[in-house]
């Protein structure tokens, strides 16, 4: 096995892990959800119609930029938007996407997460925003979701759920699980009242703080 065939495998074994630690952690149920990674001129991506508990590393479909399509089964109804969001951000090599409830039951009341939290800034703005609804796997809800997550990480997608960008899995990942965190939290808090939101300036502050941290060496 040579250098790039190693590292497909160990690839396609993490997007497998991540798929069923979403499970785990209750991001997904069955076959709801999908995730991808940029992979040469193309993605792999998960298969459609696969659940966490059927899915192995050799499932996964690779599908390149020019349509060519690699693998035994069909690449998950999503793949639009996925190829959507590498083809628009350069810097993104992950998309993890998610039908997690808190999140879900936001877009679905068609309502962006603000500011209330300076955690919101995981997703790399003042915002996580709602993109209008459109039909799964169509070409006007990929629009959508670029549209929607423009430079950002997150977004969410109304009646639908939501879709986090990363620099790698991981960072796809932790952005995913802490939105759908924020999203409960918001959800309790409207259930009093209309929680006051953080100001421009107070947010730009915690976006330059993220920048470094948990990056500084020790000296």
């Amino acid at each position: 096995m040579n250098e790039q065939h190693r590292a497909e495998r160990t690839l396609r074994e993490q997007l497998t892990a991540a798929l069923h630690q979403m499970d785990e952690l209750g991001l997904n149920r069955g076959s709801t959800g999908n995730l991808s990674h940029r992979l040469g001129a193309g993605m792999l991506i998960t298969p459609t119609g696969f659940g966490a508990a059927q899915l192995r590393p050799n499932d996964l479909v690779w599908l390149g930029d020019d349509g060519e399509l690699r693998g035994d089964w069909q690449p998950s109804s999503e793949w639009q938007f996925h190829r959507a969001l590498y083809q628009a951000r350069g810097d993104v090599h992950a998309v993890v996407h998610t039908h997690s409830v808190h999140a879900t039951a936001l877009a679905c009341l068609e309502r962006s997460l603000p500011a209330f939290h300076y955690m919101v800034a995981v997703a790399g703005g003042t915002e996580v925003a709602c993109a209008p609804y459109h039909t799964f796997g169509s070409a006007a809800l990929s629009s959508a979701v670029v549209d929607a997550i423009g430079d950002r990480r997150a977004c969410l997608l109304a009646h639908h759920g939501l879709v986090a960008a990363g620099e790698s899995l991981a960072q796809a990942m932790t952005v995913a699980v802490e939105i759908e965190s924020l999203c409960e939290v918001y959800l309790k808090a409207l259930a009093v009242g209309e929680p006051n939101v953080l100001s421009q300036a107070q947010m730009a502050a915690v976006i330059d703080k993220f920048r470094t941290y948990g990056r500084t060496a020790r000296r």
